[in-house]
């Protein structure tokens, strides 16, 4: 498969598939079946076993078309859907990719817990087995679109009686399942994009378990490393971005102008050029491969331009840097950055660093496992879990 068929595959697909006449569903539903949802999975589950590296083609073949809202289902597109090919069963691919594309299902991330956000392998969420079930009990927090969410993937530990890493299970939980609570967080923005989820004596099937008992931190790292390259590592345009506006601004009002305001443009757009093109440095590796923790350097570079950014915007527009759209509290379905204004940028940037994994521990990650430093002392690696001081 070459750029030629891809071109091929993708003009009969339009032949036969009007986006013009054709049902939105209808045509994100047949984009899946003619493997052009992501070209680099397997045939028969949305690809054609393709390289990675046409699917932006792809994408751009079909510029135009139906979509399936990204920025609404970007936790199924960018942790649950790769998460479930590595790990899933042929039953469970089957079953949960096709809609997970098209946007009928919407995914939640169950991961970070009140006494576990940083230090995620502490969770205390418990599931026991039951038979050919699971009881799950415990609290989730900062979990994005759980009120919009028909699955979510779920961490829980299984097994107390070993070190923390091990005895943890990955699952795929039913959010309409009885005992199921979502509670709204309302954000410095005003609105809730994040909520806590409470489960109560919920009851998974067995079937509804990712990869094998007690082996849920191996299947984890690799939602989190999709994550974070998720995060981090797009492919925006280059006018659509947080220095795109910024530049646009700077053109169009010439009296917010002064030298120092200038060079610190500079300096931004400079970081903005190193961040794009680390991107796309991380994208050709991801051709040849699952992500690494090259994604974790890669998602600190976008916490820090964002943050960075949206600071230079409010004190580039001075008092009117300071106003705010809209302080009333609601359900939001996504983040805005491109489409609100200078205050909205400046407040939700603030989460850059603490979403997909805390700057601090990204700092770990890199030091670690990409420039080989000692990792730091643990004095908890071979303690079960159920001795260690809570």
């Amino acid at each position: 498969m070459d750029a030629t068929a891809v071109r091929e595959r993708v003009a009969a697909f339009l032949a036969e598939h009007d986006p013009a006449t054709t049902d939105p569903t209808e045509f994100l539903r047949a984009r899946f079946d003619a493997g052009l949802a992501w070209v680099y999975f397997p045939v028969g589950l949305g690809g054609l076993g393709a390289p990675r590296d046409l699917q932006p083609l792809v994408e751009q073949l079909l510029h135009g078309t139906p979509d399936n809202n990204p920025g609404r289902i970007a936790i199924g597109l960018g942790m649950a859907a790769p998460t479930i090919l590595t790990y899933g069963t042929e039953h469970q691919k089957q079953r949960f990719l096709r809609p997970l594309y098209t946007g009928e299902e919407v995914w939640c991330q169950l991961f970070s817990e009140p006494g576990a956000g940083s230090d995620l392998a502490s969770l205390a969420t418990r599931a026991v087995r039951d038979g050919d079930e699971w009881v799950v009990d415990g609290q989730k927090v900062w979990t994005s679109g759980a009120h919009l969410s028909r699955w979510g993937i779920l961490v829980a530990r299984t097994d107390p009686d070993v070190p923390k890493h091990r005895g943890i299970t990955y699952f795929i939980c039913d959010m309409h399942a009885p005992g199921v609570e979502v509670r709204p967080l309302r954000q410095i923005t005003g609105e809730a994009e994040f909520n806590e989820v409470f489960l109560t004596g919920v009851r998974l099937s067995d079937d509804l378990r990712l990869g094998p008992v007690g082996d849920g931190w191996r299947v984890a790292q690799t939602t989190l490393m999709n994550e974070r390259v998720a995060i981090g590592g797009g492919t925006p345009n280059s006018r659509r971005t947080m220095v795109g506006i910024l530049a646009d601004t700077w053109r169009d009002r010439p009296e917010l102008r002064t030298h120092d305001l200038h060079q610190r443009l500079l300096k931004l757009w400079v970081n903005g050029e190193i961040t794009r093109l680390t991107g796309a440095r991380l994208r050709e590796q991801l051709a040849a491969g699952q992500p690494g923790p090259e994604g974790s350097g890669m998602k600190l570079l976008f916490a820090k331009l964002h943050q960075e950014a949206s600071g230079f915007e409010v004190e580039l527009l001075r008092d009117e840097g300071l106003e705010y759209d809209d302080w009333s509290f609601r359900r939001s379905d996504g983040v805005d950055f491109l489409g609100r204004g200078a205050g909205y940028r400046y407040l939700r940037a603030k989460g850059n660093s603490i979403e997909g994994g805390t700057s601090e521990i990204l700092r770990n990650i890199i030091a670690e496992r990409v420039l080989g430093l000692p990792s730091e002392p643990r004095v908890d690696k071979d303690v079960p879990w159920k001795d260690l001081p809570r």
